[in-house]
């Protein structure tokens, strides 16, 4: 999705991508991430700038917050945050509006309820999370960053999905996380019970919870060790259903951002799509943003691509003949 022109924008100029979606959507220590690399400015550079402001700020809170281990404090904060954004050429308030109250300890689980109504998905997968016993962090992937995501979806004859393989890229946001938390919603019709779940590289099958009335399914992928601060872990599986009806397409719900998303659906030679759009919602309702149309190429697939996507809905629509 190029989001390039509803960025914010300097006085000479409009800011890269990257920056302007972050400074858009935040959260605030991933748009003063990018703020700093695109400025090219070392932390005790940053401080030594603040400090001619007038202000006085560690470089050690000033990583902390970059890396989203600590958050600035409201009101107490603010002025701090305004000079950030005069010592790396932000617009006014840019920074200041991504701050807001910090969340409550042991609230993780108020991100879920946020999503019930954005994705049908959601509306059981809280519940079936839940069954999981689990910090309410651990069970909403809180420790891990997601860099990148890759879904190849393969269709069947009749229209429907076959297979679903996911490769996840992610990061520590923290020492310890050792699990991964998935949720699967199959197509209308769909018999979850029978979805047959397959780990392949950096993990393995832990607990699973289904719903068969909602055709959901909430899976526990287990690494091979926790992850240390930093350390960047690769893990793929991939879900086989054919049970369900006609594929709409695909929606795959963020709780928070992702740096590269890439879903491809394979097609049958004989039940070829008629249109192949890919789009962007930031929630239930919300007019769809970077709207394109997909080719199928060769080999009969169709690829969209989506990069420094906030939270929200990915979706891959399909129009049958």
């Amino acid at each position: 999705m190029n989001a390039g022109s509803i960025g914010a924008r300097l006085d000479n100029g409009p800011l890269p991508e990257r920056l302007g979606d972050a400074l858009r959507y935040g959260p605030f220590h991933r748009a003063l991430r990018e703020a700093i690399e695109y400025r090219g400015l070392s932390l005790t550079r940053i401080t030594a700038h603040l400090d001619r402001l007038g202000v006085k700020i560690g470089q050690s809170t000033l990583s902390y917050w970059q890396r989203g281990l600590r958050h600035p404090e409201v009101p107490r904060s603010i002025d701090t945050v305004r000079a950030l954004e005069t010592v790396l050429r932000l617009p006014s308030d840019s920074l200041v509006v991504l701050i807001g109250p910090r969340p409550r300890a042991g609230k993780a689980d108020e991100i879920v309820p946020k999503f019930t109504e954005v994705s049908r998905v959601w509306q059981d997968a809280p519940a079936l999370l839940a069954e999981f016993d689990a910090a309410p962090e651990t069970r909403t992937n809180a420790d891990l960053r997601i860099d990148a995501v890759h879904d190849y979806i393969q269709l069947g004859p009749h229209r429907e999905q076959r297979s679903q393989t996911t490769r996840f890229v992610v990061t520590a946001a923290r020492s310890g996380p050792d699990r991964y938390f998935a949720t699967h919603g199959g197509d209308d019709g769909c018999l979850i019970e029978r979805a047959e779940i397959t780990t392949a590289e950096g993990c393995r099958l832990g607990r699973v919870r289904r719903s068969a009335v909602s055709g959901v399914m909430a899976m526990e992928l287990l690494f091979d060790r926790r992850l240390a601060e930093g350390e960047t872990h690769v893990f793929c599986f991939t879900i086989v259903d054919g049970s369900g009806g006609t594929s709409p397409g695909m929606e795959r719900t963020f709780l928070r951002g992702v740096g590269t998303y890439l879903v491809q659906h394979a097609f049958h030679r004989k039940a070829m799509p008629a249109r192949v759009t890919r789009q962007y919602r930031r929630g239930e309702g919300a007019e769809p943003v970077g709207t394109e149309g997909l080719v199928c190429g060769i080999g009969r697939v169709t690829s969209g691509y989506f990069t420094n996507l906030p939270a929200g809905l990915a979706e891959i629509l399909i129009e049958w003949t």
